[in-house]
């Protein structure tokens, strides 16, 4: 796999057009999202090293082969949620991790306010889930929190990526990969996708704001 895997298939091309469409309710949104996680998944971990072992079946022994390691799915909260249930379909013993950040709406930039994960992340293969890569500050933001646990091997899997924000996390994090539905045209004057899909989150969820109340914008 390379530094950036576009995913390619007729379903993820059918479920995306279905989250692009301003008219798609919340529920039937969120489904598509989390039906895209699995095909983003099902690429993302293809590469997950396995032990050889054997299996007794109702007739026979057979070899078999399992997952070496357990790998870290890490959503970033709150969006990141939607994509989890599909990536779970397919890694289900999967440690789970949550990063939390929103974006702060002056400066763009991403503020931390939640973490929860293995204190040692070195060895593992640690997947963060955001839909959306825009500008790249939020994904940026969380492979620096998981690399300071010390994983190595990070994938950041989204729905859509614009090409700012797949470059800054490149500059930022060299060796990450990202995994993604469709790279879309660039980010307008308020850091959203071009065409994009809107805000994620608050289609996912019905909720208008990510932003704390009481939070000062342009403070960090």
């Amino acid at each position: 796999m390379g530094l950036l895997t576009v995913v390619e298939h007729p379903a993820v091309a059918d479920r995306l057009a279905r989250a692009r469409d301003r008219s798609t309710p919340t529920p039937s949104f969120r489904r598509a999202v989390e039906e895209m996680g699995v095909f983003l998944a099902y690429e993302a971990t293809r590469e997950l090293p396995l032990e050889a072992g054997t299996v007794d079946t109702p007739v026979a022994t057979a070899a078999a082969r399992r997952i070496a390691t357990r790998p870290v799915v890490a959503p970033i909260l709150r969006a990141g949620l939607g994509l989890l249930p599909g990536f779970l379909s397919v890694i289900d013993d999967a440690v789970v991790a949550h990063l939390g950040f929103f974006r702060d709406p002056e400066t763009l930039a991403a503020v931390p306010y939640y973490a929860n994960l293995p204190a040692d992340l070195s060895g593992r293969a640690v997947f963060a889930l955001d839909p959306m890569l825009a500008t790249g500050n939020s994904g940026a933001a969380a492979l620096d929190v998981l690399t300071a646990r010390g994983a190595t091997d990070v994938t950041l899997l989204c729905v859509l990526a614009a090409p700012e924000g797949i470059a800054y996390l490149h500059r930022k994090h060299p060796t990450a990969r990202v995994v993604t539905c469709a790279v879309d045209e660039r980010l307008n004057d308020h850091g959203y996708i071009v065409p994009g899909l809107g805000d994620a989150g608050d289609r996912m969820f019905g909720s208008a704001s990510s932003v704390p109340a009481g939070y000062r914008p342009g403070r960090t």
